[in-house]
């Protein structure tokens, strides 16, 4: 099934995309122009992301690190706590 028509991105990609590393969809947009063009695929593919097609996203659940940090500029970001 087409999630992204305007560049013809399938979910089969965006969950491939997922498992290679890509956790957001800013992420996914940089691997395959998904939610670059009329942007109506942004929640489908947040969806999907939600559903657990991330495995970096399922061991920072489970309290393990993530080996990659994030850059500031995706929409997950948080920065750390400032020391007290």
């Amino acid at each position: 099934m087409y999630v992204c028509s305007c560049f013809g991105v399938t979910e089969a990609q965006v969950k491939q995309h997922a498992e290679d590393g890509a956790c957001t969809p800013r992420q996914i947009a940089s691997a395959c122009k998904a939610g670059t063009d009329c942007g109506s695929c942004v929640r489908r593919i947040q969806a999907i992301l939600g559903r657990g097609a991330c495995p970096r996203r399922e061991l920072a659940d489970q309290g393990r690190p993530i080996l990659s940090s994030p850059l500031p500029s995706d929409p997950g970001f948080a920065r750390p706590a400032e020391a007290a």
